[in-house]
Protein backbone atom coordinates (compact mmCIF):
# COMPACT_ATOMS: atom_id res chain seq x y z
CA UNK A 1 0.00 0.00 0.00
CA UNK A 2 0.98 3.52 -0.46
CA UNK A 3 3.18 5.51 2.51
CA UNK A 4 3.63 8.99 2.67
CA UNK A 5 6.69 10.98 5.14
CA UNK A 6 6.89 14.19 6.54
CA UNK A 7 9.65 16.37 8.35
CA UNK A 8 9.36 19.47 10.31
CA UNK A 9 10.75 21.20 13.13
CA UNK A 10 8.33 22.78 15.76
CA UNK A 11 8.05 26.50 16.15
CA UNK A 12 7.67 28.53 18.89
CA UNK A 13 4.36 29.97 17.26
CA UNK A 14 3.31 25.92 17.78
CA UNK A 15 3.79 26.43 21.18
CA UNK A 16 0.30 26.61 22.68
CA UNK A 17 1.25 25.76 26.12
CA UNK A 18 3.42 27.23 29.48
CA UNK A 19 7.18 25.52 29.26
CA UNK A 20 6.88 26.04 25.06
CA UNK A 21 4.57 22.86 24.57
CA UNK A 22 2.72 21.95 21.35
CA UNK A 23 -0.59 21.58 21.05
CA UNK A 24 -1.20 17.55 20.25
CA UNK A 25 -3.44 18.66 17.66
CA UNK A 26 -0.35 19.62 15.81
CA UNK A 27 0.04 16.03 15.60
CA UNK A 28 -3.30 15.77 14.18
CA UNK A 29 -2.93 18.29 11.41
CA UNK A 30 0.19 16.72 9.71
CA UNK A 31 -1.22 13.66 9.70
CA UNK A 32 -4.16 15.20 7.88
CA UNK A 33 -1.77 16.76 5.57
CA UNK A 34 -0.29 12.82 5.35
CA UNK A 35 -3.69 11.64 4.63
CA UNK A 36 -4.56 14.16 1.73
CA UNK A 37 -0.71 12.87 -0.05
CA UNK A 38 -1.74 9.81 0.43
CA UNK A 39 -5.59 10.23 -1.01
CA UNK A 40 -3.86 11.80 -3.81
CA UNK A 41 -1.63 9.45 -4.91
CA UNK A 42 -3.74 6.60 -5.10
CA UNK A 43 -6.84 8.23 -6.21
CA UNK A 44 -5.56 11.35 -7.71
CA UNK A 45 -8.11 13.84 -5.43
CA UNK A 46 -7.60 15.00 -1.93
CA UNK A 47 -10.38 13.26 -0.92
CA UNK A 48 -11.92 13.99 3.12
CA UNK A 49 -11.17 12.71 6.29
CA UNK A 50 -13.86 11.32 8.17
CA UNK A 51 -12.74 10.56 11.80
CA UNK A 52 -10.30 8.94 13.30
CA UNK A 53 -11.02 5.93 15.82
CA UNK A 54 -8.24 5.90 17.77
CA UNK A 55 -5.48 8.63 18.85
CA UNK A 56 -2.64 7.75 21.39
CA UNK A 57 -0.51 10.90 22.75
CA UNK A 58 2.41 9.23 24.18
CA UNK A 59 5.40 11.79 24.74
CA UNK A 60 4.64 15.93 24.98
CA UNK A 61 6.51 17.30 21.91
CA UNK A 62 7.77 20.84 22.12
CA UNK A 63 9.05 24.19 20.06
CA UNK A 64 12.59 23.38 18.45
CA UNK A 65 11.81 19.51 18.09
CA UNK A 66 11.80 18.00 14.93
CA UNK A 67 9.15 15.83 14.13
CA UNK A 68 9.03 12.76 11.61
CA UNK A 69 5.74 11.67 11.02
CA UNK A 70 4.58 9.02 8.47
CA UNK A 71 1.22 7.65 7.06
CA UNK A 72 -0.01 4.27 5.18
CA UNK A 73 -3.19 3.10 3.85
CA UNK A 74 -3.87 -0.16 5.25
CA UNK A 75 -7.21 -0.86 3.90
CA UNK A 76 -8.95 0.01 0.75
CA UNK A 77 -12.77 -0.17 0.68
CA UNK A 78 -15.07 1.17 -2.26
CA UNK A 79 -14.69 4.71 -0.99
CA UNK A 80 -12.87 4.39 2.05
CA UNK A 81 -9.25 4.70 2.61
CA UNK A 82 -8.31 3.11 6.75
CA UNK A 83 -4.98 4.96 7.78
CA UNK A 84 -2.64 4.44 10.06
CA UNK A 85 -0.20 7.29 11.66
CA UNK A 86 3.01 7.56 13.59
CA UNK A 87 4.73 10.93 14.60
CA UNK A 88 8.43 10.64 16.48
CA UNK A 89 10.33 13.23 17.76
CA UNK A 90 13.83 12.96 15.85
CA UNK A 91 15.45 15.73 16.98
CA UNK A 92 15.31 17.91 19.90
CA UNK A 93 16.82 21.24 21.63
CA UNK A 94 19.44 21.53 24.26
CA UNK A 95 18.63 24.98 26.30
CA UNK A 96 20.45 23.69 29.18
CA UNK A 97 23.21 24.10 27.29
CA UNK A 98 22.75 27.00 25.33
CA UNK A 99 20.15 28.63 23.24
CA UNK A 100 21.32 26.89 19.99
CA UNK A 101 22.35 23.64 20.49
CA UNK A 102 20.44 21.03 20.02
CA UNK A 103 20.78 16.86 19.23
CA UNK A 104 19.82 13.93 17.36
CA UNK A 105 17.91 11.74 19.54
CA UNK A 106 19.77 7.92 19.23
CA UNK A 107 16.09 6.30 19.15
CA UNK A 108 13.48 8.16 18.05
CA UNK A 109 10.40 8.95 20.43
CA UNK A 110 7.05 7.99 19.59
CA UNK A 111 4.85 11.06 20.66
CA UNK A 112 1.82 9.80 18.68
CA UNK A 113 -0.22 7.33 17.19
CA UNK A 114 -3.52 7.29 15.18
CA UNK A 115 -6.11 5.22 13.02
CA UNK A 116 -8.36 7.21 10.74
CA UNK A 117 -10.12 6.84 7.68
CA UNK A 118 -10.69 9.57 4.59
CA UNK A 119 -12.89 9.04 1.66
CA UNK A 120 -13.37 9.59 -1.57
CA UNK A 121 -15.91 9.85 -3.50
CA UNK A 122 -16.39 7.50 -6.90
CA UNK A 123 -16.88 10.06 -8.92
CA UNK A 124 -13.38 11.41 -7.81
CA UNK A 125 -11.75 8.24 -7.95
CA UNK A 126 -9.40 8.95 -10.83
CA UNK A 127 -6.82 6.15 -10.79
CA UNK A 128 -8.08 2.51 -10.66
CA UNK A 129 -6.16 -0.30 -8.85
Amino acid sequence: MEKSFIRIRMSSADAHYGGNLVDGAKMLQLFGDIATELNIIHDGDEGLFVGYEKIEFLAPVFAGDYIEAEGEIVKVGNTSRKMTFEARKVIQPLPQINDSAAEVIAEPVVVCRAIGTCVVPKGKQRFTK
